[in-house]
């Protein structure tokens, strides 16, 4: 990929003898050289692969916010800039049960046209080699995969317009965590853009679009499945969902309203461009539930014709078993 490195450098967060977080500064940034370039590259790779991502902004008395525009502008170099913001860190992670060791890693770089400024917490774990002498010893490694304590921030975004709510991006961690609460905490900002909320009126834009235009059954389960790939293309090569673009490959009504001017026109409130939910997007063709050990999930298009739902009697019928699970309950009859 192509990637510019402007600084990196990592920080170690270990607990003392007395069980107390501290942080063991790097005398100096690393050196920009292939194997940091490829460090930062393979973590920014890994942060856009990352599900569920929370995006949000400053808010106006963050102190964070004034050591990063004092970098940016060259009122203090990234070392001094680094070590404060490793030292809040700190503090901050721990008021939790969780505060994980790790390293620090700070990096401002520029992919594809954009500045980034990085900054995760990366598991260090061990690992057993071969020496020459055939002799083993253990090795310590950054376990990319597991980074949960992570967040970036679109500098070309921020410095452009500071009013949009979207320029730093985290991972809102395992469930149970609060990993993203510390996490805002120690950046001094809050939620903003609301991806789930965002495909959810997609969702319901896109449903309410298949009535009003009176479609038929088979008409509207094209259109979902249209919408569908197109969200999962963009799943896939890391893009966002384009409203004017997406609307772009679907038909329009029958009198011409296109998608986008039907958004527009009723008042769906969504922005012009969103990271796409996968388990929001899969319910426009599949219909999902689980519950009380009981996981259901089926082709929208076969309610009505092998699967019937009668909610009188909260019954779902299905015409058709499986091969593979007809066998099962054969078998365990």
């Amino acid at each position: 990929m192509s990637l510019h490195l402007s600084n990196v450098i990592l920080h170690q967060l270990h607990k003392n003898d007395s069980d107390e977080l501290v942080v063991n500064f790097r005398a100096e940034s690393l050196e920009n050289d292939t194997s940091s370039e490829n460090l930062v590259a393979e973590l920014h790779r890994v942060f856009n692969s990352k599900a569920g991502k929370g995006f949000g902004s400053f808010k106006s008395d963050s102190e964070f916010q004034v050591w990063l525009q004092q970098m940016r502008a060259g009122e203090q170099n990234f070392y001094a800039f680094s070590q404060l913001s490793a030292t809040r860190l700190k503090d901050e992670l721990a008021k939790y049960p969780f505060a994980d060791e790790g390293i620090l890693v700070i990096a401002e770089y520029q992919s594809l046209a954009t500045d980034y400024l990085f900054v995760g917490i990366i598991p260090s774990n061990q690992s057993l080699k071969v020496t020459e002498g055939l002799d083993i010893s253990a090795t310590d490694y950054l376990d990319l995969s597991k980074m949960d304590i992570a967040a970036r921030f679109d500098l070309s975004t921020y410095e452009t317009n500071k009013e949009s709510n979207r320029y730093l991006a985290y991972i809102k961690g395992r469930v149970g965590r609060k990993v993203a609460d510390f996490f805002l905490d120690f950046l001094q900002a809050e939620v903003g853009l609301d991806t789930k909320q965002q495909n959810q009126v997609l969702m319901q834009a896109v449903e309410d679009f298949c009535s009003d235009s009176k479609l038929e059954k088979s008409e509207a389960n094209s259109y979902k499945k249209q919408v569908f790939e197109y969200c999962s293309d963009q799943l896939k090569s890391g893009d966002e969902v384009q409203i004017r673009e997406l609307s772009g490959e679907l038909p329009a009504a029958q009198d011409g309203t296109s998608f986008f001017d039907y958004t527009q026109d009723h008042g769906y409130q969504l922005e012009d461009s969103f990271p796409a939910d996968r388990s929001t997007v899969r319910k426009l063709t599949k219909y999902v539930g689980a519950g009380g050990g009981l996981n259901v999930s089926f082709d929208s298009m076969l309610l009505g014709e092998r699967i019937f739902y009668d909610p009188e009697t909260d019954t779902l019928t299905i015409k058709g078993t499986p091969p593979n699970l007809k066998e099962q309950l054969t078998r365990n009859r």
